[in-house]
């Protein structure tokens, strides 16, 4: 369960002040996944991010039972000159994790042959999104932050991102934001639509998708 109160986050844009969130209230059950849905520049990723805990709100608070993972393959963490299984282990062993399980499964994984014991700012954008989707996927959380992490590496990879990330899902809850309706639905039940600072809940995706297209 995620638990959101009062959340509001604003910015200064061209000297007007713009709202990500305005007194946002609502509560995620657990082992659902959520939709975020909105136009370009609602704020989706700005929520995820303060969801995450990596950007700070204006006001309020959210709460959470269990572990919630940082956004999906997001690779803006890690350490430019430790190679990729040392920023694994450093990861494993922050959340806890058997450092040498976590360097096994992301090794494989990830695909990245011999350049994962290369400096990571060596990698690719794709080798990146590859190491981070692993680590991602290597450590068990109770909600999964998604934004458009499927559209990341060729179709062999996204089809394997694919297929795990369903199984995580089958005991685990997520947030995901997409632009694709087909991923939206494949991925999620319920939804929510943010726009101008306000999120309207949906218990049915569907019922999302549509006040998200009628806005568009």
């Amino acid at each position: 369960m995620i638990k959101i109160e009062n959340l509001t986050k604003s910015f200064m844009l061209k000297g007007k002040r713009k709202y990500i969130a305005r007194n946002i209230n609502v509560t995620m059950p657990a082992k659902t996944s959520i939709g975020l849905l909105g136009r370009n520049g609602a704020g989706k990723s700005t929520l995820l991010k303060i969801i995450a805990g990596t950007m700070p709100a204006d006001s309020g608070k959210i709460t959470s039972k269990g572990e919630v993972s940082w956004q999906i393959g997001f690779a803006g963490s890690f350490h430019a000159d430790l190679t990729g299984a040392q920023n694994v282990r450093f990861v494993a062993r922050a959340y806890g994790e058997d450092s040498a399980e976590q360097i096994d499964y992301v090794r494989d994984f990830a695909e990245l042959g011999r350049s994962f014991n290369m400096p990571f700012r060596t990698f690719s954008s794709g080798m990146k999104s590859r190491l981070a989707f692993g680590i991602s996927m290597g450590i068990p959380f109770s909600y999964y932050l998604i934004d458009e992490v499927t559209s990341v590496g060729d179709a062999a990879f996204k089809k394997k991102c694919k297929y795990v990330l369903n199984e995580r899902l089958n005991t685990a809850g997520a947030i995901v934001v997409s632009h694709s309706d087909s991923t939206l639905r494949s991925l999620c039940k319920s939804g929510a639509v943010l726009e101008n600072g306000k999120l309207t809940w949906h218990d049915d995706i569907e019922d999302a998708i549509k006040e998200h297209n009628s806005r568009m």
